[in-house]
């Protein structure tokens, strides 16, 4: 049984539901198709039809949605996970060779599941792609504060407003049984190679390599520099940079604090990470 759980889509994007339903209705394929309504309730959905042995829980939407979906899922290793790209940045689905719109549908119903790795915290959430905190944080935590602007706009102006503002994170950062402490202007735990929409902040990073991939950066007087090496991919060759690969770490800051998850922000009093290895099946490139 195929389980759809789509995100609302406008415009161009808006046909995309109607050919998928139109395939799997010419494949006479059984499937269930849900289009959101809210936020969580993707979430919810994945819950109920991960329930079912051996469901395909196919995520029509972003980075977001599909953040969504893994935590909803009762137990990743009983079923597949499929993504359809219809959301603003799809990083994940770059790391993941999965081709924009339907497409994917086609990798899903013609292709094999490979196993693909998640990250797991210890406060019970999950991440397919990066996770961290920072200056990424404290820029999206300005865009919500911001009200009747476009999507661009708003992150342009936070931008702004953080490289004035934000003044690093007091932090410790352990990793291979090393621990290490200063003040950050980013740290990341990451599966997948980019965030925000292309930014590639760990080019390296590979899905299924059984690593989990740790950057963390120095918070200079000047933060303008670096971001603009980040943006570029470049941020890994400057020297207050740090790349550990490693199965787990521990960040340390004082609580609470918030928290990404896939673009997804939570509060949270703990950032401890473990990859998982082998666990999760999904159609992927």
């Amino acid at each position: 049984m195929f389980y759809f759980i789509a995100k609302p889509l406008k415009g161009r994007k808006a046909r995309l539901h109607e050919e998928i339903r139109a395939r799997m209705e010419c494949e006479k394929l059984p499937y269930r198709f849900c289009v959101t309504s809210r936020k969580g309730e993707g979430k919810e959905l994945a819950a109920e039809f991960s329930a079912e042995e051996n469901a395909t829980i196919v995520v029509v939407g972003g980075d977001g949605s599909l953040n969504d979906v893994l935590n909803g899922l009762r137990d990743p290793a009983s079923c597949t996970l499929g993504l359809i790209p219809a959301g603003t940045g799809n990083d994940f689905a770059a790391a993941a060779n999965i081709p924009q719109g339907i497409g994917a549908l086609d990798l899903i119903l013609k292709g094999e599941p490979k196993y693909t790795d998640y990250l797991a915290f210890s406060n019970g959430l999950r991440s397919l792609n990066i996770a961290g905190l920072g200056i990424d944080v404290d820029i999206l935590l300005r865009c919500e504060r911001i009200k009747h602007l476009h999507a661009k706009s708003k992150y342009f102006l936070s931008l702004l407003a953080s490289l004035r503002h934000y003044r690093g994170l007091n932090m410790k950062v352990t990793a291979n049984g090393v621990t290490e402490e200063g003040n950050y202007l980013i740290a990341a735990a990451c599966n997948g190679r980019q965030f925000g929409g292309g930014i590639p902040i760990c080019p390296p990073a590979c899905i299924d390599d059984g690593k989990l991939e740790l950057v963390y950066v120095e918070c200079p007087k000047h933060k303008l520099g670096p971001l603009i090496k980040l943006m570029r991919g470049k941020v890994l060759s400057l020297p207050i940079a740090r790349h550990v690969l490693c199965e787990e770490a521990r960040l340390e800051i004082a609580p609470p604090f918030t928290a990404q998850y896939d673009g997804e922000l939570y509060e949270t009093q703990t950032f401890e990470v473990k990859l998982i290895h082998r666990e999760l099946k999904m159609f992927r490139g």
